[in-house]
């Protein structure tokens, strides 16, 4: 049995829950976000519970009810209350720009580095050095953070990079080399 899968999804008074056919729709002060539901998954809405119940006993079934119940639970609390991801940069001239939907990063290449955020998204910069990515879609913030992080990576020797707020970057000593003195 799965433990997650068994526990209901509570609605709250401002979400509107809508299953037509096997797609999911949620509808929010935040935004509306649509899920295809396997078959062998079957929703059933009592008061403001949902509960997330399979038809089958096979295994992608057992394996699809604790999943199932947990995107259902992520999105509604999405479109409830966005969700959120911080990056900080680290190092000598590193900054970032807001112009309109774009934001413009300057960190150590030779030319400035754009990105556009996907529909869905906002972005916001503050003080230069912190990025803020807020959206309904926790996969869609996710993924927006996870490749503004990837455009430098911190790296292990002085720490300078874009990190994700709170991230611990293990730290490596460097070169101890010997001098010509020495020999």
């Amino acid at each position: 049995m799965s433990r997650i899968g068994l526990q209901p999804v509570e609605i709250p008074e401002n979400v509107e829950i809508n299953f037509e056919g096997s797609v999911l729709n949620v509808k929010g002060p935040n935004g509306e976000i649509s899920r295809q539901i396997n078959s062998k998954i079957e929703l059933k809405i009592e008061d403001d519970l949902l509960t997330v119940e399979r038809k089958t006993d096979d295994k992608e079934a057992r394996s699809l009810h604790g999943l199932t119940r947990s995107l259902i639970d992520s999105m509604v609390e999405g479109v409830a209350n966005n969700f959120e991801k911080t990056l900080e940069m680290e190092g000598v001239g590193y900054r970032a720009n807001k112009q309109g939907n774009k934001v413009i990063l300057e960190v150590g290449y030779s030319h400035p580095v754009e990105i556009e955020a996907p529909e869905g998204i906002d972005i916001e910069v503050e003080d230069g050095d912190s990025i803020i990515v807020r959206g309904s879609d926790k996969q869609l913030v996710g993924e927006v953070a996870a490749k503004i992080r990837a455009i430098r990576e911190p790296e292990p020797y002085k720490g300078k990079g874009i990190r994700y707020k709170g991230e611990y970057i293990r730290r490596k000593e460097g070169k101890t080399g010997v001098t010509a003195t020495e020999e």
